[in-house]
């Protein structure tokens, strides 16, 4: 990202959050805040970006991609995990939203500092509260330690806590993303869901042209070229407890480091 400016794709992504509950009716997931807390440019261009019809494949894959985050939370709170953890959180809703703040669930929100003070306004414009749960964690993602990030806003490794990576992943290096999943890893109870880019070759050959224009098109915007995993990548290191994958993009994958809890069962997205 650009530095001292919000996040140009938590701008879009909010953007798709927002058209999928007037296009679709919110038909996978529901998100009453979604076009509240948006910012007059996106808000401008909402009308061009529902209009793309070849977007819509990735409008319905963030709806996805959060419906399904957001029942593993549902899941992994019914199991006691008390701290849920958005990395990258963006324009994201959850924290506003959080029906188990009555159950002592806090949501850490960790981000870029711009990206974070940028929330906060548009919270503020919106006319919402930020809630008590709510806690921010700064960070550049590239340079500081998650876990120093998340010590110093109050998280604690002793407490289950469930992580949620959508949209990051891609866009970070693979020492980046190892490191991270390291520390959820050594955490004695974590979940994680995450989404991720496979390589171009990957791809069937009518599939491919589009996604490498659009990797193409994010290198170019507020952020590095995207990085891909092989599936067995990941695998090698993580225990799966849910795994889904969207037909028409990136793998969503969910994951338990405490392999010896009772675990719920897949997931579903409708």
């Amino acid at each position: 990202m650009r530095s001292g400016q919000p996040s140009q794709t938590a701008r879009r992504a909010a953007a798709y959050r927002a058209i999928h509950q007037t296009l679709e009716g919110g038909a996978i997931f529901k998100d009453q805040f979604a076009l509240r807390i948006l910012d007059h440019e996106t808000v401008a261009a909402l009308n061009e970006i529902a209009s793309d019809d070849g977007l819509w494949p990735m409008r319905l894959f963030i709806a996805a991609r959060s419906r399904f985050s957001e029942d593993t939370i549902a899941n992994c709170v019914a199991l006691g995990v008390r701290q849920v953890v958005v990395l990258g959180a963006g324009l994201d809703t959850f924290s506003l939203r959080n029906p188990y703040a009555d159950f002592g669930v806090r949501v850490f929100e960790v981000d870029y500092p711009a990206t974070q003070m940028w929330k906060r306004r548009r919270i503020r414009a919106a006319g919402l509260p930020e809630p008590p749960s709510l806690v921010f964690a700064p960070i550049d993602f590239e340079r500081e330690s998650l876990g120093d990030a998340l010590t110093k806003a109050g998280f604690s490794v002793k407490v289950p806590a469930f992580f949620q990576w959508l949209g990051v992943v891609p866009y970070l290096t693979k020492d980046a993303v190892a490191s991270t999943l390291k520390f959820m890893s050594e955490l004695p109870q974590a979940a994680v869901v995450f989404d991720y880019a496979e390589p171009f070759q990957n791809y069937p050959a009518e599939r491919r042209a589009g996604i490498m224009a659009t990797a193409k098109r994010a290198a170019t915007a507020d952020v590095r070229q995207p990085d891909s995993l092989t599936p067995s990548r990941p695998a090698r290191s993580c225990t799966y407890c849910h795994a889904t994958r969207p037909e028409r993009e990136p793998r969503v994958v969910a994951h338990s480091s405490a392999s010896r809890r009772r675990s719920s069962g897949p997931t579903g997205i409708l």
